[in-house]
């Protein structure tokens, strides 16, 4: 029986949503302008990158014609002749909102019908009553933050007032998110932990789609470092997601890097986690040999958000693409005949874009394995159409998208 691989590139995207005026984000292109922007001679501004993107395995997936599926253009060195195996194209998401979880849950077959609860730009931004209930039941001695903010700089601004007060961080972004930072040690992890999963409680009646755990360690003389220990504390999805389906049929379902914690660990089989893309990859590497027939991978990379997206580091975020794409033939040399894999995104974080928040994009899709031929996916209407082609590959049954 075939099996099925789904990799999402966190805010790997492609430009071109149709509705990315209504987000402001009209032009924002992430796979696009970084191919661009390493194809001028001063790619980076500090001389740190230099040359055109090096993509030659995801070229040959038709990563170029999930390109100009979205925006009209091939980027830079993603040109058409490049593309010779596998099926390409983008899709455009009809789910409101630029976060992982809406983007995840409507790949997965559930877009979400209602808007998430966000938090004016006000300073602060938090309601009074709510700051007060969790300093209440989270025996808190107050809050620092209370605003929109890239998570490293607010870290590096109030680190040291938080040392010295013992106030947890909070702050949001343009996703339906409460995001918390504390010191890992002079704070405790399972502090944090009980204080978001109050907060949590607290910001169910709000639509808040997540609230994140950031621990973080250092000093204000070294400096601070998130860890790999973040915690996401999510609302469950509804029941039909292509997990769902897959558990309900019986079949091996294995969850690799954030997905347990986008799905609130909701029918995501057996979970492995990595601390970055290159163990994620390794788990991925590990699974794929012994996935049972019929059985269906879900796996994030999500170093090119959070390290270099949300940071608009240009030139990581090229590197990190490079280093993705150097060890992609591994995955196919050890698939078999009648595997699916696709490879897309779930948003856009186009690092020359303002600010430091997702944009609104389309994202690529990418489908291959042995005997899949060569052909355009076009421009699919939701992301839905990836999770009703992997449920059909996969012999379950579907409720919403397309499948191609």
């Amino acid at each position: 029986m075939s099996r099925a691989f789904l990799i999402v590139l966190d805010s790997v995207g492609v430009g071109g949503a149709p509705d990315a005026p209504r987000y402001r984000d009209l032009g924002a292109d992430t796979i696009g302008h970084i191919a661009t922007r390493c194809a001028r001679r001063d790619a980076d501004k500090a001389g740190v990158r230099h040359g055109g993107l090096n993509l030659p395995f995801l070229a040959s997936l038709g990563l170029g014609e999930a390109c100009r599926s979205a925006t009209g253009r091939a980027p830079p060195g993603l040109e058409a002749r490049r593309w010779c195996r596998g099926r390409a194209g983008c899709a455009a998401e009809i789910s409101a909102g630029k976060d992982s979880q809406t983007g995840h849950w409507e790949i997965a077959g559930v877009p979400v019908k209602r808007d998430w609860g966000y938090f004016p730009r006000t300073q602060p931004c938090f309601p009074q009553n709510l700051i007060d209930a969790l300093c209440e039941r989270a025996q808190l001695p107050g809050v620092l933050g209370q605003r929109h903010a890239s998570g490293t700089q607010i870290i590096d601004e109030l680190g040291a007032e938080h040392l010295a007060t013992g106030k947890p961080i909070c702050y949001t972004s343009a996703d339906s998110v409460f995001q918390i930072a504390a010191h890992e040690e002079r704070f405790g992890l399972e502090r944090l932990y009980r204080v978001c999963r109050i907060a949590r409680e607290l910001l169910n009646e709000l639509r808040i789609g997540r609230v994140i755990a950031r621990p973080f360690t250092g000093t204000p003389q070294g400096g601070f470092r998130r860890t790999a220990r973040r915690h996401d504390y999510g609302v469950p999805p509804p029941r039909g997601t292509l997990l769902h389906r897959a558990g309900d049929a019986g079949r091996e379902v294995v969850s690799v890097g954030k997905i347990g914690d986008l799905f609130c660990h909701d029918a995501t089989g057996r979970e492995l986690v990595g601390e970055d893309n290159q163990r994620v990859f390794d788990r991925i590497m590990d699974v794929v040999p012994r996935l049972g027939d019929g059985g269906l991978l879900f796996a994030n990379l999500v170093d090119f958000d959070t390290l270099y997206g949300h940071r608009r580091d240009t030139a990581g975020y090229a590197a990190a693409l490079e280093a993705l794409d150097s060890r992609l033939p591994e995955l196919l040399d050890v698939m078999r005949e009648g595997d699916l894999a696709i490879i897309t995104g779930d948003h856009g974080c186009d690092p020359t874009w303002p600010g430091s928040d997702h944009t609104r994009e389309c994202v690529p899709i990418l489908a291959f394995g042995p005997g899949i031929a060569r052909g355009s996916l076009g421009k699919r209407e939701s992301f839905a159409d990836i999770g009703a082609s992997i449920a059909r590959h996969l012999h379950l049954p579907n409720t919403v998208g397309a499948a191609f």
